[in-house]
């Protein structure tokens, strides 16, 4: 049975790589009774940057996968409640169940002053004591990471659990995978790799070797759902000039698929191969299988969230979770699934000028970290000599200040650091490290925390700035648009927040609760369908009853 399955696979995956899914496959299966047991099988699913808003905004054109899930538990007003919503915290929050300020996955990347390398910059899922690595090219670890994920707490309550990992993106394998990960895969260079020294199985090596195939061929443009030709509209930021991209495939370009729906049809096929291959969900003890899906994210920064790009991402991305949960079903496996995202989005405000949002804007480049710098040398009469006085990602998030200041001047440099970047007039709200360090954790409704709740939640005094500016809403941190990088993320506003919260099992009763949850509640909620004896206090978040009928899944 598993060798028919994998050969089913292996012809399935090369058409849908190439874009040729079937229509969809039935939104849900047969009706079963309710599950007594735990699961075999749990699949934890992160669409990167799939906001509450797409959620809603494309709900009712799901047919295949998504529609699945809307037949589960539904929390469309789910939290990553900390303000520095980037990849890395996001998807360190999901099977951790804790915030980024207990992970210690503060931002993508943060600054380390005492490191010997001339780039200050450490990069969240790298171990910067190898001298090979650099934040632009890592040694891929899991390291940074504080706290275990689940995959982790199931090894130690059963060592024959498999905990497996994948995704586009190394971080997102290695938060939500953790220290034990018994495969860890993710995109590079046209193939998929894993972490130095380990060896490529056979699952892998197939999937590689049919992704190559596409990459060699190329492959035409994807067709438009009817119901997204209104989207079908040219936007123009600076020298670009999206909304109407349409996905074709040029021979031998491994970054064009990258950037498209293709990129997770193909971490899908992977997730199946290494399903059937390893028999997952099929063994003594329940496993774990991570995927984090990254075209969405890919898609947005490149080409915004409101245009025929996202529009045809969307149902791409409806049709492969639907091929996907149809080659579970086949198998037999006893499954459940939860999906979120490790944060929203943000569209170019050149498009939401023309859609009734004109206060969208980008930053002004007076607020980046150079310039606020060169505005404090002026202003103390300091002058950089190895390196700039204010070390930063971007505008807003964390700023450090350059250990050349002298002791005797950090007080005054940090409090003129500080009023500065308060008196941009793009700048919401600016807290000295002292400030966030003093404040109890938040706790409460998410969608109620102050801006300093929202900044404290991610907050860690060994990793975050000396200062953490947060932006005004609206305002893209992004001074000018260029090739590939026209709109993003990382504000402490609910459209970068709030995200969807999907549960799915066969035979539990399903319900929508509009009430805002978060995304640490994933971890205890799972830990409790598993069956898991957790200490009090193991996680942030809570556990969500998700049997919409009379019984109790956290009992």
């Amino acid at each position: 049975m598993v060798r028919r399955f994998s050969a089913w696979l292996a012809r399935a995956a090369l058409a849908a790589a190439l874009g040729a899914l079937p229509a969809c496959a039935s939104a849900e299966p047969a009706a079963a009774p309710a599950p007594s047991a735990p699961p075999r099988l749990v699949v934890a699913i992160a669409v990167d940057q799939f906001s509450a808003d797409l959620f809603a905004q494309y709900r009712q054109r799901f047919t295949g996968g998504l529609a699945r899930l809307t037949q589960g538990a539904v929390f469309p007003s789910a939290f990553q409640s900390h303000a520095a919503t980037e990849t890395c915290p996001g998807h360190s929050t999901i099977l951790t169940g804790d915030h980024p300020a207990r992970t210690g996955i503060v931002a993508n990347s943060w600054f380390d002053l005492g490191v010997a390398r001339a780039d200050k910059r450490i990069y969240c899922a790298e171990d910067e004591t190898d001298p090979a690595s650099t934040a632009r090219d890592p040694v891929v670890s899991a390291g940074h990471l504080r706290v275990p994920t689940l995959g982790e707490w199931l090894k130690r309550a059963d060592p024959r659990s498999r905990n497996v990992a994948v995704s586009a993106k190394d971080r997102a394998v290695m938060m939500m995978g953790g220290h034990q990960i018994d495969e860890a895969w993710w995109f590079l260079g046209g193939r998929f790799v894993t972490l130095r020294g380990r060896a490529e199985p056979r699952a892998v090596a197939s999937a590689n070797a049919a992704l190559a195939k596409v990459i060699a061929a190329g492959a035409p443009a994807l067709p438009v759902p009817a119901w997204c030709a209104p989207r079908d509209r040219a936007v123009t930021a600076g020298r670009v000039t999206v909304g109407q991209g349409r996905f074709a495939l040029p021979a031998g370009n491994a970054d064009a698929l990258r950037v498209s729906p293709r990129m997770d049809a193909a971490t899908l096929d992977l997730a199946t191969r290494l399903v059937a291959d390893m028999g997952l969900g099929r063994g003594p003890a329940p496993d774990l299988l991570s995927v984090s899906l990254s075209a969405t994210d890919y898609i947005g920064h490149a080409m915004g969230n409101e245009g025929l790009e996202m529009c045809i991402q969307m149902a791409r991305l409806d049709a492969a979770l639907g091929s996907f949960f149809a080659r579970l079903d086949a198998a037999g496996i006893d499954y459940a699934v939860v999906l979120t995202a490790d944060h929203g989005g943000f569209d170019m405000p050149e498009r939401l000028d023309q859609q009734a949002l004109p206060a969208a804007a980008r930053v002004d480049p007076a607020a980046m970290p150079g310039a606020l710098g060169k505005a404090l040398g002026a202003e103390l009469g300091l002058a950089a000599r190895g390196g700039p006085l204010v070390y930063g990602d971007g505008a807003g998030g964390d700023f450090y200040l350059s250990r050349e200041i002298p002791a005797e001047r950090r007080d005054a440099a940090l409090a003129a650091l500080a009023a500065l970047a308060a008196r941009q007039p793009q700048v919401a709200a600016v807290f000295t490290a002292a400030q966030l360090s003093a404040m109890p954790m938040p706790h409460g409704e998410p969608q109620d925390w102050t801006l300093a709740e929202r900044a404290r939640a991610g907050f860690d005094p060994r990793r975050s700035g000396d200062v953490v500016v947060l932006l005004r809403r609206g305002v893209v941190p992004i001074p000018m648009a260029v090739p590939g990088y026209v709109a993003t993320h990382g504000s402490p506003w609910d459209y970068d927040r709030r995200v969807p919260l999907l549960f799915w099992r066969k035979g539990l009763a399903g319900f929508e609760q509009p009430a805002p949850v978060e995304t640490v509640d994933i971890a205890p909620s799972l830990a409790a369908l598993l069956g898991l004896k957790l200490p009090a206090g193991t996680f942030d978040g809570r556990c969500l009853d998700l049997d919409g009928g009379a019984g109790d899944t956290c009992r």
